[in-house]
């Protein structure tokens, strides 16, 4: 079966989560399978091959599921992008919007070399309030952008036009699987 097939019938939809409206892409499942989880990972790495990063940034919470080992793959560092507060040492922060209300990024301060090319990885390209705050964060701290790489992306909310308003080129924005509006 063709991946993107089995990504369609095994990512679950939940109504109204995590509020009312909201139509929430589960891809836990696909976490809980693990040959299917190796194809993912395999795919994201696929998507980069050759790009020249440096390092790799897993934004909280399902992006550090699929960033170490993208990582890892590559003997690569990795680094998270974590909600405020749960950093232990000195920090950056990039607060943004969600289709459902606000909240922030934090990476450490240290978290990469100046100069450093960056891919950062999630499970999920939405509104790109998310990815847009990660992107200024790296930029803050003094790297540079390999680029994006989603395992889902809801094109119907218009996150990839954010994103390539910072800067990006097309390009560089990735996702394995795309969602219509209603699907």
């Amino acid at each position: 079966m063709e991946l993107t097939d089995e990504l369609r019938q095994r990512i679950r939809t939940i109504p109204d989560f995590p509020k009312p409206g909201i139509a929430f892409k589960d891809v836990t499942p696909v976490f809980q399978d693990p040959t299917l989880m190796r194809r993912v990972i395999d795919a994201l790495c696929a998507t980069r091959v050759g790009e020249g990063f440096d390092v790799v940034g897993g934004i909280e919470a399902r992006g550090l599921v699929l960033g170490a080992p993208i990582a890892h793959a590559y003997n690569k560092p990795f680094f998270p992008f974590r909600k405020p507060g749960k950093l232990p040492w000195e920090t950056m922060r990039e607060a943004y919007q969600l289709e459902y209300g606000e909240d922030a990024l934090e990476i450490h301060a240290d978290a990469f070399a100046p100069g450093a090319r960056v891919l950062i990885v999630d499970d999920l390209l939405a509104t790109g309030g998310t990815a847009t705050a990660a992107v200024r964060l790296v930029k803050r701290a003094g790297g540079e952008l390999a680029g994006l790489t989603f395992l889902v992306e809801l094109s119907f909310l218009k996150g990839r036009a954010l994103l390539e308003a910072e800067g990006l080129k097309r390009d560089r924005i990735e996702s394995l699987i795309a969602f219509a509006a209603g699907e």
